[in-house]
């Protein structure tokens, strides 16, 4: 864990609790990290550190269901949900913040302003209303794999090098366990709960586009939205239909990464969303 970051439960209208780290001065303006399906806070830790050093307060918690947060006893893992559990995350805040979302964590920043909360700037990390269906296809299948587990922590490496071929082996496996729980029978699964990924993907799509299309109700909300080149979820089909809903659109291509754009060119990432950031939270703090 970064320096100065604590471990903070926050809980949900539904009583499941989420585990996030909070860290930096609690008057400064904030950011608020929402990662993807699949992931945890820990695929934020770069960026956490980066922003905290430019004098951010950063917020970055486990999505339900994932992580260190609960798993939803009536497995409610819908983007209500999801929004519900954003919005009782900020409550505690009194400045200004900026919503980071990457991939489900994107979709959920988008419904939760349809439902009412309001960011000083929305940060979109390879998500957009209409994805590419064959990448989203291409996540689902890998969080649906493997449902018996892995033998060996070194198995659970291979399955996520076959998922991302282009990301680095790391040198030491051990640093997976974050994304790993060990069962009574000493076999590995991923942190998640399997119930995430009972409904099927597109079922997701059509709450996300209705919401999309409200945001011209909202012009003066920013919005910027960062691609990585080499994704197979964000295409310039997905992207053009999303500037129809928002002409204010702003787009960061990152060459080098691909749906993991935080981890795949973490200093690309970084600096256009700390410049972002920066400019809508000045704004909003005259």
């Amino acid at each position: 864990m970064a320096s100065g970051l604590q471990r903070t439960v926050y809980n949900a209208p539904d009583g499941v609790r989420l585990v996030a780290d909070r860290g930096g001065d609690p008057g400064a303006p904030a950011v608020i990290l929402l990662h993807g399906g699949g992931q945890t806070r820990h695929s934020w830790s770069r960026a956490v550190d980066r922003l905290l050093a430019e004098g951010f307060q950063v917020v970055n918690f486990d999505a339900r269901g994932h992580g260190e947060s609960d798993w939803s006893p009536a497995g409610a893992y819908g983007l209500d949900d999801r929004a519900a559990d954003l919005t009782a995350v900020t409550e505690s805040l009194t400045v200004p913040f900026v919503l980071v979302g990457a991939s489900l964590g994107g979709a959920t920043s988008i419904v939760a302003i349809d439902r009412g909360l309001r960011p000083a700037g929305l940060v979109l990390v390879d998500i957009v209303p209409e994805p590419d269906a064959r990448g989203v296809d291409r996540i689902v299948s890998f969080m649906r794999g493997n449902p018996d587990g892995f033998a060996t922590v070194d198995e659970a490496v291979s399955a996520v090098a076959v998922y991302n071929p282009a990301r680095e082996r790391p040198a030491d496996s051990r640093g997976l366990m974050k994304n790993l729980r060990e069962g009574a029978d000493g076999r590995f699964r991923w942190h998640w709960d399997p119930r995430i990924v009972d409904a099927p993907p597109e079922a997701l799509h059509p709450v996300v586009r209705q919401a999309a299309e409200r945001f011209a109700a909202l012009p003066d909300l920013p919005v910027l939205l960062v691609r990585g080149l080499a994704s197979d979820v964000v295409g310039d089909a997905g992207i053009a239909a999303f500037r129809k809903q928002v002409s204010r659109l702003e787009l960061l291509d990152v060459a080098g990464a691909g749906h993991m754009v935080a981890g795949d060119r973490n200093d690309a990432f970084n600096d256009g969303v700390i410049a972002f950031a920066r400019r809508v939270l000045r704004a909003a703090s005259r």
